[in-house]
C-alpha cells in the first residue's frame, strides 16, 4: 500500500515515515499541506496519515476540502488535540480514524490495517483461497499449517490482486505497486513476482489473462 504522511514534527514524522516501511507499505512524507497537495495531484494512494496542525495551514481544512472535491482516500487524523469535540469535528470532516498524540505506533499499524480492509471491502483479515490461508493483518501466508513469509514487493502485489479478487488486474496497476518501493522495473519484474508469489501461494491462485494481466481466484 502506498502511503502519505503528512506531518511537521520531525522526530515524529521520521519514527511514523520508518515504522510503516517496515510494515511493508511505501511511505512519501511531506511537512507541509502544499507539499501534501503536490503529491496527491500526480500520485494515487491508498491511505493519507495527516497531521492537523502544519506551518501552512490546518489539516482539518485540507481534508474538508478532499472531501468537497470527491476524493475519496482514507485518511487518519494524527493529533495532539484530544478533545471529544475535537475528534467528532475530524470524523465529520471525513476523517476515517482519529489518533492522539503521543501513540503506539503498533495501534497506528493495527488502524492503518483496518482502514485499508474496509476500504477493500473485505474488513475480515483472513482470506482462504482452497488450502491457502493469508492473513492480512500480520501478512502471512498458511499453507496446510505452515507460514510462509512474503518480502514487502511480493505483498505490495498480492495487494493488489486481495483489492479486486475475481477481478484482472492489469501489468500497468502491478507497476506501480512496485515502482512505489523504488524498485527497478524490468520488462520483465512483474512476471517475476507473479511467479514468486505463485511458488508460495500455489500456482492456482493466480490465473493468467492473455493481453490484459492477472486474476486471484475466487475466495
Amino acid at each position: 500500500m502506498r502511503v502519505l504522511l503528512i506531518e511537521d514534527d520531525q522526530v515524529l514524522g521520521e519514527a511514523v515515515r520508518d515504522h510503516v516501511a517496515a510494515d511493508g507499505h511505501a511511505v512519501d512524507w511531506s511537512a507541509t499541506l502544499t507539499e501534501g497537495r503536490d503529491h496527491l495531484n500526480v500520485i494515487s494512494y491508498e491511505l493519507v496519515l495527516l497531521d492537523l496542525h502544519l506551518p501552512d495551514g490546518k489539516g482539518i481544512e485540507f481534508l474538508k476540502t478532499l472531501r468537497r472535491e470527491s476524493n475519496d482516500t482514507p485518511v487518519i487524523i494524527l493529533t495532539a488535540r484530544d478533545q471529544l469535540s475535537d475528534r467528532i469535528e475530524g470524523l465529520n470532516s471525513g476523517a476515517d480514524d482519529y489518533l492522539v498524540k503521543p501513540f503506539d505506533l503498533g495501534e497506528l499499524s493495527a488502524r492503518l490495517a483496518a482502514v485499508a480492509r474496509r476500504y477493500a471491502g473485505n474488513p475480515n483479515p483472513l482470506i482462504r483461497l482452497g488450502p491457502v490461508e493469508i492473513d492480512q493483518a500480520r501478512r502471512v501466508v498458511v499453507i496446510n499449517g505452515k507460514e510462509t513469509m512474503l518480502t514487502s514487493r511480493e505483498w505490495a502485489v498480492l495487494e493488489q490482486f486481495l483489492r479486486r479478487p475475481g477481478v484482472t488486474v492489469g501489468k500497468a496497476q502491478i507497476e506501480d505497486a512496485l515502482y512505489a518501493f523504488g524498485a527497478e522495473i524490468e520488462s520483465n519484474t512483474v512476471e517475476v513476482y507473479v511467479s514468486r508469489l505463485r511458488k508460495k501461494i500455489g500456482r492456482d491462485a493466480i490465473t493468467t489473462v492473455r493481453g490484459l494481466g492477472y486474476r486471484l481466484a475466487a475466495q
